[in-house]
């Protein structure tokens, strides 16, 4: 009986560092893929740069598009407040 137990206490061990390496695997593999896109992003603004444009309007932009609306009006509402009061604003 101590046979049997042992025996399916070592399957489960198995079966446990075989997910762990298929994980381990995935993120990788992810990781990889994370860092070949983020090599084409920076190749695409380097283009628009070189095209002329300003990259950090560019990456301010993408930045805002991410944002709910509602959100980035009242992101809006407030540095506006902030600039009138800080008198940068006519």
């Amino acid at each position: 009986m101590a046979t049997a137990a042992a025996a399916k206490e070592e399957t489960a061990h198995r079966f446990a560092k075989d997910q762990l390496k298929a994980i381990i695997t995935r993120i990788e593999k992810l990781e990889e893929e994370k860092k070949t896109i983020s090599d084409d992003i920076r190749d695409v603004y380097g283009e628009a740069k070189g095209n002329g444009f300003d990259v950090k309007a560019l990456r301010t932009i993408v930045r805002l598009r991410k944002q709910d609306a509602n959100e980035r009006q009242e992101q809006e509402t407030i540095l506006e407040t902030y600039m009138q009061a800080l008198g940068m604003l006519n």
